[in-house]
């Protein structure tokens, strides 16, 4: 699995998985993105058996972080060495020679998009209570701001485009008419500001390799609708 490469950020990735560690009852944090092109990376890790936990998954191709991939969902395991897990068997039996009691994982989802996974561990058992799964839900949604505005920039700079406005002059008015609809379509769906809309808009293009303009009148055409995430669990 690919390292996180921009070393200038480096302080600042750091930064996003400590945040968890800060505000919730867990021992490790771990935070990978997987989203269109870009090649699996892990973004950061607070200690070493973070990082062993999201490479042994990602070896397996079993674990909790492809479950709440997959259903897009949280997976909340408060006893994690104490249960089977069925669909992981080979990573619930490598857990057992780890300090690991419990484990919680939260997709990073915008709207449609898979941006990536966040991976918490405690070495006590315990579940989150409503308070901290909220904090937790509301951290992963931040990180997955984070981490597609970064992607974009690194986009950005690797093709020569400086932003979507120099992109959108060079199409017809009716492009830039239909993005600019697209966008307040996008804001109203997902209750967010015309500029996270856009960046929305933007990073799904990114994902899908399609041009802003195609995924702008998808949107119109409410061929595509983005949705928000459900608040509770």
């Amino acid at each position: 699995m690919a390292k996180w490469t921009s070393t200038e950020d480096g302080v600042e990735n750091a930064a996003l998985c400590a945040h968890f560690l800060e505000a919730l009852p867990v021992n490790g944090a771990a935070v990978s993105v997987f989203v269109g092109a870009v090649p699996e990376a892990v973004v950061c890790a607070t200690d070493r058996l973070a990082a062993r936990l999201d490479e042994l998954q990602f070896d397996l191709g079993e674990g909790p972080r492809w479950e709440a991939a997959r259903t897009r969902l949280p997976v909340l395991e408060p006893r994690v060495q104490e249960v089977e897990h069925p669909l992981w068997p080979v990573f619930h039996m490598a857990l057992m020679d780890t300090t690991v009691k419990a484990l919680y994982v939260f997709p990073l989802t915008l709207g449609a998009l898979n941006v990536g996974i966040v991976e918490l561990y405690s070495t006590t058992t315990g579940a989150l209570d409503r308070t901290d799964r909220a904090k937790a839900l509301v951290l992963a949604n931040e990180a997955a701001w984070n981490l597609l505005d970064h992607l974009l920039q690194v986009q950005e700079a690797a093709t020569g485009e400086t932003s979507l406005t120099s992109q959108a002059s060079a199409e017809s008015p009716l492009s830039r008419r239909e993005i600019h609809q697209a966008t307040g379509m996008v804001l109203v769906q997902m209750n967010v500001t015309p500029t996270d809309a856009l960046l929305l808009l933007r990073a799904h293009a990114f994902a899908h390799g399609k041009t802003v303009r195609a995924i702008a009148g998808d949107v119109v055409a409410r061929r595509l609708q983005f949705s928000p995430e459900a608040e509770g669990l």
